[in-house]
């Protein structure tokens, strides 16, 4: 596993530099841009290109490229939504979203404000669905950038100080112990798991922000049974001889 491996990591190290941390802004841009977010994998992207950073100037880079390109992509969702949101919505592709999710991230936005934009950044669908709703709201577009670039950094050092780390570790341990691609594997695989447990966690947390008041109000009383009515005693009628 470790010749792979190391066949792999040095295929993608190759690439030139400044071409591999363009392709990762690139794919960072299509990740959050509107509705291109839901097929391109821009996290798959970002620690593939992680796994070949050689030294802090490289490392730095990657993290800008990320973040501009995020942000670049964002910019744009906002920017059709404010100019065409309601067609967006309406279009063949837009249907095939479904109107559940855009009145979720409707909803999301007008309860939980410029939080939503930043938790967004880290739920599946919304993120790529928040910016244009933010579009068609009446949040400023400085409001939104000031909410969405935090997430955006915390986002892209997540990722690629993973990647980095994973395959910096590999590099050095594999001329000396046979399981160190399993510990590469390892390693990316936890990762993976603990953001996808996270973004349970946090999709479920704000769930009842999201839901419309008839679901958040059937979740939070629950469904009225025989059991939950208070017990009253029927009134015993006395017979002649009482």
């Amino acid at each position: 596993m470790n010749d792979a491996l190391t066949w792999i990591l040095d295929a993608v190290q190759s690439v030139d530099p400044v071409l591999r941390t363009l392709m990762a802004g690139v794919g960072m841009l299509l990740e959050t841009s509107i509705l291109i977010g839901l097929v391109v994998p821009g996290d798959s992207i970002v620690l593939v290109a992680g796994t070949a950073v050689d030294g802090p100037v490289q490392y730095f880079a990657l993290v800008a490229a990320v973040v501009v390109g995020a942000l670049a992509g964002e910019s744009i969702g906002f920017a059709l939504g404010r100019w065409f949101g309601p067609r967006i919505r309406a279009s063949r592709l837009g249907a095939r979203i479904g109107e559940a999710n855009w009145s979720r991230a409707e909803r999301y936005i007008a309860r939980r404000g410029g939080i939503a934009v930043f938790i967004s950044r880290f739920l599946p669908v919304l993120h790529s669905l928040v910016p244009v709703t933010v579009g068609t709201s009446p949040m400023r577009y400085r409001t939104f950038m000031a909410w969405t670039a935090p997430a955006s950094v915390i986002w892209a050092f997540a990722y690629v100080s993973v990647a980095s780390a994973a395959a910096g570790s590999f590099r050095e341990l594999s001329s000396e112990l046979h399981v160190a691609g399993y510990i590469f594997v390892g390693i990316i695989a936890v990762f993976l798991i603990g953001v996808m447990v996270a973004k349970k966690l946090l999709g479920r947390s704000e769930k009842r922000h999201m839901d419309d008041d008839e679901d958040v109000e059937a979740s939070t009383s629950g469904s009225l049974t025989t059991a939950s009515l208070p017990t009253t005693s029927l009134p015993t009628t006395k017979g002649p001889d009482a």
